[in-house]
């Protein structure tokens, strides 16, 4: 790119990032214009810096099993759905070896255009868009004729997470997508308020959240990707917040927490929720983390009294009848009114599991792996056959998890073998992450100055939560630990992070990496102040953090860490980039997603950029000497957010989720402050990125 940016005005006002204000109401309630969900008085970092080492010591990591996705010929063919039931392809659970080169394509500057600008030589294309057809016959999108059935069939609303699952060698693959909220300002003509919606429009929203998946075909050889059209696509799939049905699994299944009178056995749930980011398995399956689900209810202040404290730490109003900005569902649906069904609320919060290869099965709701604002879940396989799934809780001062499995892996496309992969998360050990920083307390002054050792580093512990049905938590029965898991994170002391969204493994080093988006109530007023893994004071713009685990083992309960980069301006003294000359590198606000592509490279997505320009994907090398030399590799449309990523196996194509573009103050479908990608109105969408001349992406 070379022609120079043409900037857009700014139509809305700005939230505590560089998120519209509209997108804070809908996509998280304003969740920053609350108190603080987490009032407990865990100490924080400052408080305890040299106080606490590692109980086992700490030694540094080797390689560990990890997840690596490849459309290169490793996956097993499948035929049918039928067929796909019994025998799904078994995804390769080691690490790649060899040297990465230097990422090669030209930076994209910051721009405010509306439009999807990739680096010379890269093409892109729209995979997907709001209101396309899932389902086979389904009708494309018309704004004046949505109802329920046909959303249902379509398509939905603000994709977030993006998985690609090799189908049929390097030609074929399902398209697995979360739809993680709606915008009704900017889908329905004549919107005038939420409470105005009628109940037909309320469903519609509905059915435009969970999830869509979709059979794709590549083009021509090349690195793009369209969606297969027919009549027979046996793997496409609809899953919503409306009707569909789900199994609750582990030690919290069957609890008093989860029945309600539609469901008195407390075993199954209807839909899903606010779904954010995930992950694929070694097995492949899909994991999606049910993340902002406080939002969808009301009712709170007629809570059982004794039942409102947990319900306040999940950021759930017990004050007003119906919280501002609730999206009022109740009026379809009367289960989201607590003052009726208390325990509706604890039925979502948690990881849930699909299997895209059975279109006839029917997704899950792990409980092993506890009850948060989960924004996904990644896992690897550790040196002894266990599955570790690594979760963050994308909140303000909330915690970091893991979760170790009791079953082992076991490898091949056999059915018996997946048969068992399918159960490894439905019982295990639950973890939180507490953290201490090496340097003296009076160097961490929240200016983001590094300390006299030159890093943000330190050594940390895992603390147990819960083993299958036994509780590790004083006066917490194992139920009570995973369905108010917070609340368990709290009584061990659990050290405070800057949002822990994304978390995931590196592909080549088995390293750790977890995106801290930003925190702008870091040592604000009677809130906590800076420590050594959340080193700056009113923290706009957020840092990513890396986490080592003793000896290279996945199931350890030890691990060192560090922040090899501290986000923002490079001009800002406060930012840092792995010791890189600053003057080479992007700006970058708000991480959100992270993903590595083959070589090694970490892909960051952000969310909410606070430097004033749109949102982006980035890549850097995360080891040897081009570590920390963070390119902008893409930019996404006015108003929008980049979300995925997902690089293929075959490092030939890079998949995007452009979400909410146009999500400005004062925009409605009418008057849209974006009209990407057709030219009419604003359509969240995923987009696919590739190189001209064939050659992998990025290096």
């Amino acid at each position: 790119m070379t022609e120079r940016p043409r900037l857009l005005p700014l139509l809305g006002q700005a939230g505590h990032s560089g998120r519209d204000s509209m997108t804070c109401l809908y996509r998280c309630g304003n969740a920053c214009d609350h108190p603080v969900p987490n009032k407990s008085d865990n100490p924080y970092l400052g408080d305890v810096v040299n106080a606490e080492m590692s109980r086992r010591g700490v030694v540094r990591a080797g390689a560990v099993g990890a997840l690596v996705l490849g459309l290169g010929g490793t996956a097993a063919a499948t035929a049918s759905p039928a067929a796909a039931a019994e025998v799904a392809p078994a995804m390769p659970g080691t690490l790649k070896k060899g040297k990465a080169g230097p990422l090669t394509f030209k930076a994209i500057p910051p721009n405010r255009l509306d439009n999807l600008i990739v680096p010379n030589g890269y093409d892109s294309a729209v995979v997907m868009r709001w209101g396309d057809p899932v389902l086979p016959g389904a009708p494309g999108l018309d704004v004046t004729k949505q109802t329920a059935k046909r959303q249902s069939a379509q398509f939905g609303y603000n994709n977030d997470f993006v998985g690609v699952l090799p189908l049929r060698g390097d030609r074929r693959a399902l398209l697995v997508v979360n739809h993680e909220y709606t915008n009704e300002e900017l889908m329905f003509p004549g919107f005038t308020s939420l409470e105005a919606l009628t109940v037909d429009q309320v469903e519609v929203a509905m059915a435009a959240h969970g999830l869509s998946v979709v059979e794709l075909e590549r083009v021509d050889g090349t690195g793009q990707w369209q969606p297969v059209r027919g009549r027979h696509l046996p793997y496409n799939r609809r899953i919503t917040a409306l009707a569909t049905s789900f199994a609750f699994t582990g030690p919290a299944a069957g609890s008093a927490w989860l029945r309600t009178a539609a469901d008195p056995k407390g075993t199954t749930a209807i839909g899903t929720l606010n779904n954010c980011s995930g992950g694929v398995t070694p097995w492949g399956t899909v994991l999606s983390g049910e993340e902002n689900f406080n939002q969808y209810f009301v009712g709170g202040d007629g809570a059982p009294e004794a039942l409102k404290p947990k319900l306040a730490r999940y950021g759930i109003s017990t004050t007003a009848r119906v919280p501002a900005g609730s999206r009022r569902w109740e009026r379809a649906q009367e289960r989201f009114d607590l003052a009726k069904h208390p325990h509706e609320a604890h039925r979502f919060g948690w990881i849930v599991e699909v299997d895209p290869f059975d279109p006839e099965s029917r997704p899950r709701k792990h409980t092993a792996l506890g009850r948060l604002k989960h924004e996904g879940a990644n896992v690897i396989v550790a040196k002894n056959g266990k599955v570790v799934a690594y979760m963050g809780d994308d909140e303000r001062f909330d915690y970091l998890y893991k979760f170790v499995s009791d079953k082992k892996y076991l490898p091949g496309d056999s059915a018996y073998a997946r048969r068992h992969n399918l159960t490894l998360l439905e019982s295990g050990t639950l973890y939180v992450a507490k953290v201490t920083g090496d340097s003296p307390a009076g160097e961490i002054d929240g200016s983001g100055k590094l300390p006299s050792d030159g890093a943000f580093d330190g050594t940390g512990t895992w603390i147990k939560l819960v083993s299958g049905n036994r509780s590790y938590v004083p006066g917490m029965t194992a139920a009570d630990v995973l369905t108010f898991t917070r609340l368990a994170g709290d009584a061990v002391l659990a050290t405070k992070m800057d949002r822990p969204e994304d978390v995931q493994p590196s592909l080549r080093t088995g390293k750790v990496y977890a995106a801290m988006t930003n925190n702008s109530n870091r040592g604000v007023g009677t809130n906590p102040g800076p420590d050594e893994a959340n080193p700056r004071n009113a923290n706009k713009h957020g840092h990513i953090f890396e986490l080592v685990e003793q000896g290279g083992d996945n199931t350890a309960e030890s691990f060192t860490w560090s922040l090899p980069i501290v986000c923002g301006d490079p001009a800002d003294p406060s930012t840092y980039f792995a010791g890189y000359d600053k003057a080479a590198v992007s700006p970058i606000s708000c991480p959100d997603n992270v993903a590595f592509d083959s070589a090694g490279n970490l892909w960051i997505s952000t969310d909410g950029n606070a430097l004033g320009a749109n949102d982006g994907l980035f890549a850097t090398a995360i080891e040897g000497s081009e570590r920390g030399h963070l390119k902008q590799f893409l930019t996404v449309p006015y108003g929008a957010e980049t979300c995925g990523p997902f690089i293929t196996g075959d490092d030939r194509s890079v998949f995007a989720a452009v979400q909410h573009p146009g999500e400005i103050t004062g925009a409605s479908l009418e008057k849209p402050a974006s009209t990407w990608p057709d030219g009419d109105f604003a359509k969240p969408a995923v987009v696919v990125t590739w190189r001209l001349d064939g050659g992998p992406v990025g290096s």
